[in-house]
């Protein structure tokens, strides 16, 4: 009988998770049936390409070592069983005193990691290798795992039959019951206006770098004292600021007062940047949240979800779930204020919540409400206020705009690490909060993700330190808000321009669009995405591929879940905020990788009569299986 198979296209951390929730699973569902696990990736499995060991050790990760996890806990929503791994915090303590061995290299990185530590990217890669290792330690003894460092470039089957899986430089295809795209971040071919500039900069001798992976960016042409337009204000700004000043050589010291200043080595160049907001990414908060936690969900929860699902004449997000979110937010701040700060508060917390939970979002009820209750304006959420600092503010000149600038930052970092400014903190758990709720609902536009981002996937304060030692050093400038940048087809350059310092400009050789391409399916470089849109899967307006909310099944353009085909991660309407977590957070991608991964099990099952003479197995314990059986093919093909 020919042995069951699914495909895993993708070994990064997704893939990997969704690994970790068949081990779990397998036993429950599967029982002792044959299975082969084909893992198709050509990078190394666990990290991928994104969380690969070969990468500056300078690139950090943005969260805290103890907010880092691959395992699920009790506060998942999933089926299948729980089963506890360490947090990155606790591994790298676990390697240091012995108990999880890993690869030489990497001393001195264990060595100095705390848990309230931003670990190097490269540890986060070894961490990753070990769940993955983990992972397919645990599976039953006769799942099978095989390793293709190879690149899938086709899929093709009928619904109603095995599919076939196409690798680059294969004769002949993986023949698979069911496969799952677990790709991760993917590179696209620029849109219209991009190409523009690239041909603009290969006109007139210039350099332009559009949007990408900044690891994976060729920095070489950004020539040490020439200015370099950069558009583009978050993590992927961050990247190219670290490996164009430290990677260049550049250090800093620390001075008596704490404050940064950088020594330049003389090889960078002169960074101006500038976005929509014209401002940073907000610093990560840099103390925990005692005490009382606002109980989320609140106004946006599965009932509020449910109502808005049920209606006949569709969702608009502007209208329906944009003033819920508004009012989610507004709930946990106050609730902190209140509950944390009362003496901050004219009234007591019952009385404001039955008076909030009554105003309509963004009424002119509410606002009085507010106003009545909370008398310092600082101490009221002004989501408007947030998402666009520069709105409205003009500068006299360039230093001035410095100067401005360098005050915002000071002032954000003096907040997100004060806890009297605890309602912030409560504000970034019902975010995370809100990001769980609209998987449900799918893609629906680019304004939330990025203002999540902007909010709660922030650099690390250090980072913003070293910013500010940068600008005092002039080795970048900031250019403001509404950032434009044009091709000056006349005199060969590129000139930026922002509204907030009106009739200012900078000219320069280079632009440099410092964010990730957008995950388009119609314009990814993957092939087998490509295809798959070509031959009919569905995607949303923004580009994203369309899947079942339920599983992950990729959906067609008549809406039809594909029973054969799967997929999850940042090119699908259902992303979630990262292929791992924090602890303790009902984490939206561990309850996706276990309801695909029972999916995949219960078909397998359906379809799979047991051994002859087989007996349902028992449940197995939490500890993995550390050496391989015959069945057990862990081993690459080349």
């Amino acid at each position: 009988m020919t042995r069951p198979s699914v495909v895993i296209v993708g070994a990064g951390p997704r893939g990997t998770g969704l690994v970790e929730r068949i081990a779990a699973n397998a036993a429950e569902l599967y029982g002792d049936r044959p299975l082969d696990l084909h893992l198709v990736d050509p990078h190394p499995p666990g990290g991928g390409r994104i969380w690969r060991h070969d990468q500056s050790p300078l690139l950090w990760m943005n969260s805290l070592a103890e907010d880092v996890t691959m395992f699920t806990d009790e506060t998942v929503r999933q089926e299948g069983p729980v089963r506890p791994g360490p947090s990155l915090a606790a591994w790298a303590r676990a390697v240091r005193d012995g108990g999880i061995r890993v690869a030489p290299g990497l001393a001195a990185d264990l060595a100095a990691l705390g848990p309230q530590d931003f670990a190097a990217r490269r540890l986060q890669s070894a961490y990753l290798s070990w769940v993955y290792e983990r992972s397919v330690a645990a599976l039953p003894p006769r799942i099978a795992v095989h390793e293709h460092r190879r690149t899938a470039v086709r899929l093709a089957g009928a619904r109603d039959g095995r599919q076939q899986v196409w690798l680059a430089g294969c004769p002949t295809p993986l023949v698979a019951d069911l496969v799952v795209l677990t790709l991760g971040h993917l590179e696209s071919t620029p849109p219209p206006e991009q190409r523009a500039l690239t041909a603009f900069a290969d006109r007139h001798g210039l350099t332009h770098l559009p949007p990408a992976f900044t690891a994976d960016s060729d920095l070489t042409a950004l020539r040490p004292g020439e200015p370099v337009l950069v558009r583009g204000f978050g993590l992927a700004f961050i990247d190219l600021m670290v490996l164009l000043t430290e990677g260049r050589g550049g250090t800093y010291t620390t001075g008596a007062g704490g404050e940064l200043t950088y020594r330049p080595s003389g090889r960078e160049p002169v960074l101006h940047v500038g976005s929509r907001r014209g401002v940073p990414y907000h610093s990560k908060i840099g103390y925990e949240l005692p005490g009382e936690r606002p109980p989320l969900p609140r106004f946006f929860g599965p009932a509020q979800l449910d109502a808005l699902l049920a209606r006949p004449d569709g969702i608009d997000f502007e209208r329906d779930i944009r003033p819920l979110i508004d009012k989610e937010l507004g709930f946990a701040h106050y609730h902190r204020l209140f509950t944390a700060h009362p003496e901050r508060t004219r009234v007591n917390w019952p009385d404001f919540e039955e008076k909030y939970a009554a105003a309509d979002p963004g009424s002119a009820a509410l606002q009085a409400l507010v106003g009545a209750s909370v008398p310092d304006p600082a101490d009221r959420l002004d989501l408007a206020a947030l998402d666009h600092p520069l709105a409205g503010v003009r500068y006299r000149d360039a230093e001035a705009l410095q100067d401005g600038l360098r005050r915002y930052i000071e002032a954000d970092l003096a907040r997100r690490h004060d806890p009297a400014h605890s309602p912030d903190l409560a504000v970034f758990h019902a975010l995370l909060s809100v990001y769980g709720q609209l998987i449900r609902i799918g893609d629906r536009g680019p304004w939330w993700h990025g203002f999540f981002s902007y909010l709660a996937s922030g650099p690390p304060g250090p980072r913003l330190r070293q910013l500010l030692a940068l600008s005092r050093a002039g080795v970048v400038r900031f250019l403001g808000a509404d950032t434009t940048v044009t091709a000056d087809e006349r005199r060969g350059v590129f000139r930026a321009e922002s509204a907030s310092v009106p009739g200012a400009s900078v000219e320069a050789r280079a632009l440099v669009e410092a964010r990730l391409p957008e995950p388009t399916v119609a314009r990814t470089r993957d092939a087998l995405l490509r295809g798959l849109h070509t031959e009919g899967a569905a995607s949303t307006a923004a580009g994203l591929l369309a899947v079942a909310a339920a599983d992950g099944r990729i959906l067609d353009r008549a809406g039809r879940p594909h029973p054969r085909r799967f997929a999850l991660g940042p090119h699908t309407d259902a992303r979630s905020g990262g292929a791992f977590a924090r602890p303790r957070t009902n984490a939206p991608a561990f309850r996706q990788n276990d309801a695909t991964a029972r999916a995949l099990l219960t078909f397998l099952r359906d379809r799979t009569p047991p051994p002859a003479g087989s007996h349902p197995a028992p449940p197995v314990p939490a500890a993995v299986r550390t050496a391989p059986t015959p069945e057990d093919s862990h081993a690459a093909d080349q």
